[in-house]
């Protein structure tokens, strides 16, 4: 379960710099970072990308642990995922 967590936070960011362009990765942070996006909504947003009983376990756990999170630490890993990803793009 971890290994599939481990996966997704590094298989987004660079399927984004491979230069698909940074939608996937803001949509994933957005609904990640979202308290109003129910464990349903965020499991069927990502249902595509995951497969198995412990992958869909790995992503329900995964909104879980920043549902626990402040508003102030869920704006400040915002502002830490999108910026290092995304500032090719701006700079374009």
């Amino acid at each position: 379960m971890k290994c599939v967590i481990a996966l997704m936070l590094a298989a987004l960011p660079l399927y984004c710099y491979a230069g698909s362009g940074c939608q996937l990765l803001d949509d994933m942070v957005t609904k990640t970072l979202d308290s109003q996006i129910s464990l349903t909504d965020y499991h069927n947003f990502f249902k595509n990308l995951s497969s198995g009983a412990a992958a869909e376990m790995a992503v329900k756990d995964f909104k879980q642990c920043f549902l626990m999170q402040s508003n102030e630490t869920l704006n400040n890993i915002k502002v830490f995922l999108v910026t290092p990803y995304c500032l090719p793009q701006w700079l374009s």
